[in-house]
């Protein structure tokens, strides 16, 4: 159920370290409910890990959306802001941000897949 290329958060993000592409996970879409709104960062924002780089509106909450590592956010997916319910339907397909990452050496605190799992057990 979760990648076991990406690397997650305590926060329920995850991160495609490839790419650097990140997203809410499916644990956390499923906790919002129907999601009706993003926010998204401006591109070239620096960001260290553990900022607000956005925000998820749902019809239950509205819930921050954290940096998984430090970096610069290169891209944003637009297609995503003007369609944020497609996270209710693929939240691991539906990034939302992607972070050039400035300490690799972050991501040694991220979580694997299976201990996620354990995470939302």
């Amino acid at each position: 159920m979760y990648p076991e290329t990406y690397k997650y958060t305590n926060d329920h993000e995850w991160i495609d370290l490839a790419t650097g592409r990140m997203g809410v996970t499916d644990y956390a879409q499923k906790q919002l409910g129907d999601i009706v709104f993003l926010e998204l960062p401006e591109v070239g924002k620096t960001v260290k890990k553990g900022d607000q780089v956005g925000s998820v509106e749902s019809v239950k909450a509205v819930s921050e959306v954290f940096a998984p590592m430090s970096g610069t956010v290169t891209e944003v997916n637009a297609a995503l802001a003007e369609k944020p319910e497609a996270i209710n339907h693929d939240a691991h397909g539906s990034w939302m941000v992607a972070i050039k990452t400035s300490d690799p050496a972050e991501a040694q605190d991220l979580l694997d897949a299976a201990k996620y799992a354990e995470l939302i057990k």
